[in-house]
């Protein structure tokens, strides 16, 4: 008989990820030159983050429609969508905000090697 163990559910989110200099995997980039990204501190990154947070948050506009335009991830073409994931499956610090958020809920900036990002538990 198989234990579940506690914490092992999967969740769904969305995300819109500004890469910057730091950004790891250049080969990643939707940036075909990485000429964009390579001139974006991470400061800058944050900052823009921030203004499209700000927008979605004051209702001026939908996650989906910015992440689709903005973020320097493939889910772009998805509005963002990364699909249902479990435990151990992305940077620990996507997945721990992603697992304290409450379905619906945005979260503040959260950095990782791949840039920084929000995120939407959609599920």
């Amino acid at each position: 008989m198989e234990k579940k163990m506690a914490g092992s559910q999967k969740v769904r989110a969305s995300h819109l990820l500004i890469k910057h200099e730091g950004s790891r995997r250049p080969s990643s980039w939707q940036d075909p030159d990485g000429r964009r990204i390579k001139a974006t501190t991470r400061d800058a990154a944050v900052a823009q983050l921030s203004a499209l947070r700000e927008e979605i948050v004051s209702g001026r506009a939908k996650f989906e429609d910015l992440a689709a335009r903005y973020s320097d991830c493939k889910s772009a073409k998805k509005g963002g969508d990364l699909g249902p994931f479990g435990r151990g499956q992305m940077q620990k610090p996507f997945e721990d905000a992603t697992y304290l958020l409450k379905v619906g809920e945005i979260s503040d900036i959260v950095d990782t090697e791949s840039g920084v990002h929000i995120i939407l538990r959609t599920a």
